[in-house]
């Protein structure tokens, strides 16, 4: 009879393993998570604080900086900005696709907490049509943002 057991049972005995349900397996399962939520609100933070509108603080747009053309991000951190000192209408103008997207941004980051805590799998990707369609909006954004007769739209 040998001596040497797997791998796997070496393991489960030796170390242990979370029960399913257990305070430790949902910690773990939420470690990810919490730390994109953490990373994601000193970034709000950050932006909160230190005003995007003054020079020298945060980089230049390379978009912006290599080509002259705003990107559909351009004013997005002085979009951020202006909502956390609450003016959604400066935010709106400064840049609206960001403005938009936050509330779904929100909404699949409170989505993939809930899944993680559960410990379910995802369960609903964009189809093939939705990402061109977003893609599309993006582009046509870019391109109008960028002619002289919507300025309005430019950061």
């Amino acid at each position: 009879m040998s001596s040497r057991t797997s791998p796997g049972r070496w393991w489960s005995r030796s170390v242990g393993t979370a029960v399913p349900g257990s305070v430790a397996a949902v910690a773990g399962r939420l470690f990810g998570p919490g730390l994109v939520g953490v990373v994601g609100a000193a970034g709000v933070l950050l932006v909160t604080l230190v005003d995007p509108e003054q020079p020298g603080h945060y980089p230049v747009c390379p978009t912006l900086a290599l080509t002259g053309v705003y990107c559909p991000g351009c004013g997005g951190l002085r979009a951020l900005h202006a909502l956390t000192h609450g003016e959604p209408g400066l935010a709106l103008h400064r840049n609206p696709v960001v403005v938009l997207a936050l509330p779904f941004v929100v909404w699949g980051y409170l989505a993939w907490v809930r899944r993680r805590a559960l410990d379910r799998t995802a369960t609903w990707l964009p189809s093939p049509a939705l990402t061109s369609s977003l893609v599309a909006l993006l582009a046509v954004f870019t391109v109008l943002r960028n002619l002289p007769g919507f300025t309005w739209l430019a950061p």
